[in-house]
């Protein structure tokens, strides 16, 4: 999708991004943008009002956040359609970071918003230019999934009382939320609950009946008629109120130390699982579109755009998916549509800004009901369920944590596990002992358990699949430990990485393997595998001679080690060699052949012939 940039300007992209989209912006790019942009202004208004009271903050600061870091993210990320502005799970976020230091909705709660914002911002900055944005890949999707349904529910059970027309006050945990709405739910608005009730069930039939309609917007304009019939003096049913009709104003976080301290933890959860909203929502359209992504640059644009936005009373943004969703859908070109979306929603804002003052607030609640709902991904859960009891743990785990501790400790739980079970799988590599296929015409080599081949009582040729670092080399080293044949062929094209500590176990294997008379080779081993062996000395110690381009050459060459005695009175004849002539005979025949096994021997390609730096195939089955 993207052209080469001119070298003229290829210096100049690393600082300015958006210099390799905009030679691609034309009459057409921008009619197409514009219609995606306007579409996407409608979508987020009553969504970034929903968002701020999730954040505990005032309707407009959502408003606010759909603005400036879109524009600021759309002109120096990488993704030519993701939009980022207010999310549901960044909204609950800041909301338990924020409010056990301050009470929702006070200017002091605002300014911490605002400094969790910036902290995020500056904490995903460093992870881009430490080039450390892979530390995203260790959020698995298992923890995204657990984090995100547990958010969803601390949104329907902190929705409850505005649904009910309840006014009660709470710790904001989950199960303080719920037990006070337990104890006061017969106090219930009977008008507030047919409003936020009406309100969910408009959402759901106009999104089925009229997919391509603004099925939110729709649904408040319902509920609003609907509370202004039901109490036109608004007496019984809360409304959102009118918003001012302003430009983002400036705004300063506050940045004294106890308060970044006590922030610091819940700043750096949610930069991680920014990025991984951020970048998971750009790969999925991506695939659709066929650009090629810059994931570090994209973790630029997000960390800019809430730095920016701190500024500018913007509460921590990330990537949205049903706006990126829509952007893509409605024909978007270029990221010029994310910045027309921020222009068209800051005229709306300048004319219509009265409008939030017919919302009402059990219609907001009906509406984020809709909104958690659509949270839970219970199409992976129930594929993460099925795949791997690890991969179900880590998401009940993360589920459980978010609703029972602070959300950020819930994501460090999860990422925790995964490594916890990643470091489990990595530390016990598969070792598979492989042996050429009987009768094959070209050499192919199989797992000699499964097909139940028999072994030679010299040699075991094995494969380990996983790189042998300190915690795997205890469970290599018990495993060649335990095989009984004196020598030991490694087939290295297994292995990605070998460290000190591994190296130090295969010289130690040598050792003692050539103490009992036996020895230990390696063949397909790769290049930085290698590097590592010749860099500390070990390759000369294990002896070069021992290290083979190819399995085939390495059994030729150990072949004539082999006891000829044991070979006399073998009967599996696993190697062609074995057909030949015993170890050391140099040519001559043990028996002469029938002349089936001659015909047999005359299609077979010896592994004498291979040339020494083609490897030969391997086929595991």
């Amino acid at each position: 999708m993207s052209n080469p940039v001119p070298p003229s300007r290829k210096k100049w992209t690393r600082f300015l991004p958006f210099l390799q989209w905009t030679p691609h912006v034309n009459g057409a790019s921008l009619r197409a943008d514009a219609q995606a942009g306007l579409t996407n202004a409608i979508i987020v208004l009553p969504q970034g009002v929903a968002y701020a009271l999730i954040a505990g903050l005032p309707p407009e600061y959502g408003l606010y956040a759909a603005i400036v870091p879109a524009i600021i993210a759309a002109l120096f990320g990488s993704s030519w359609h993701l939009i980022s502005g207010p999310t549901a799970a960044m909204s609950i976020v800041v909301f338990t970071s924020v409010s056990p230091l301050a009470t929702p909705g006070t200017a002091e709660f605002i300014a911490l918003a605002l400094t969790l914002t910036l902290m995020k911002g500056v904490f995903q900055l460093v992870l881009a230019s430490a080039r450390l944005g892979v530390l995203v890949n260790f959020v698995s999707h298992s923890v995204v999934i657990g984090f995100t349904a547990g958010a969803a529910v601390i949104i329907v059970v902190s929705q409850l009382q505005n649904l009910l027309g309840l006014t009660l006050h709470t710790k904001g945990t989950f199960t303080d939320n719920g037990w006070q709405v337990l104890r006061h739910v017969s106090d219930a608005d009977l008008k507030s609950l047919a409003v936020g009730l009406t309100t969910l069930i408009a959402c759901v039939l106009i999104k089925k009946l009229l997919p391509r309609w603004p099925n939110m917007l729709m649904a408040l304009a319902i509920a609003s008629g609907l509370a202004w019939l039901l109490d036109p003096r608004q007496e019984h049913i809360a409304m959102v109120g009118a918003i001012p009709a302003s430009l983002p104003p400036l705004s300063m976080p506050d940045l004294s130390f106890s308060n970044i301290s006590a922030l610091s933890s819940g700043a750096l959860a949610i930069s991680l699982l920014g990025l991984v909203e951020a970048s998971s929502i750009a790969r999925a359209i991506a695939a659709r579109s066929h650009q090629r992504l810059d994931d570090n640059q994209e973790f630029i644009g997000q960390g800019l755009s809430n730095v920016v936005g701190a500024f500018f009373s913007c509460y921590a943004s990330s990537g949205s998916f049903t706006r990126t969703g829509v952007n893509f859908t409605s024909g978007a070109r270029t990221p010029m549509a994310a910045i027309f979306a921020s222009l068209f929603l800051l005229v709306i804002l300048q004319l219509f800004s009265g409008i939030t003052a017919w919302l009402p607030i059990p219609a907001m609640a009906g509406l984020l009901l809709v909104v958690a709902w659509n949270l839970i991904d219970f199409h992976h859960i129930k594929l993460i369920v099925r795949a791997a009891k690890s991969e179900a743990s880590v998401l009940i785990v993360t589920f459980a944590a978010t609703l029972l501790v602070a959300l950020e400790f819930a994501i460090y739980a999860g990422v925790i596990l995964s490594l916890v079970f990643y470091l489990k799988r990595t530390s016990h590599p598969r070792i598979v002992t492989i042996l050429p296929v009987p009768n094959a015409k070209y050499p192919q080599f199989t797992n000699a358990d499964k097909k139940r081949l028999p072994y030679c009582p010299q040699l075991r040729i094995i494969r380990i699949e996983g790189s042998l670092f300190f915690g795997a080399v205890n469970h290599v080293q018990e495993y060649l430990q335990s095989v009984r044949e004196p020598r030991v062929l490694i087939v290295g094209n297994g292995m990605n990485f070998v460290d000190m500590v591994g190296a130090e176990m295969l010289l130690q294997e040598a050792n003692r393997r050539r103490a009992i008379g036996g020895d230990l080779y390696l063949c397909n081993v790769k290049r930085g595998v290698l590097r590592m062996l010749n860099r500390n000395g070990i390759l000369k110690e294990l002896g070069r001679d021992h290290l083979f381009h190819n399995k085939g050459q390495a059994i030729h060459r150990i072949y004539e080690q082999l006891d000829a005695q044991i070979c006399q009175t073998c009967t599996a004849k696993i190697f062609q060699e074995c057909h030949i002539a015993p170890p050391g005979a140099k040519g001559q025949p043990i028996t002469p052949p029938t002349p089936d096994k001659l015909a047999a021997m005359s299609e077979a390609i010896t592994y004498k012939n291979l040339a020494p730096d083609k490897p030969d195939s391997v086929h595991i089955s």
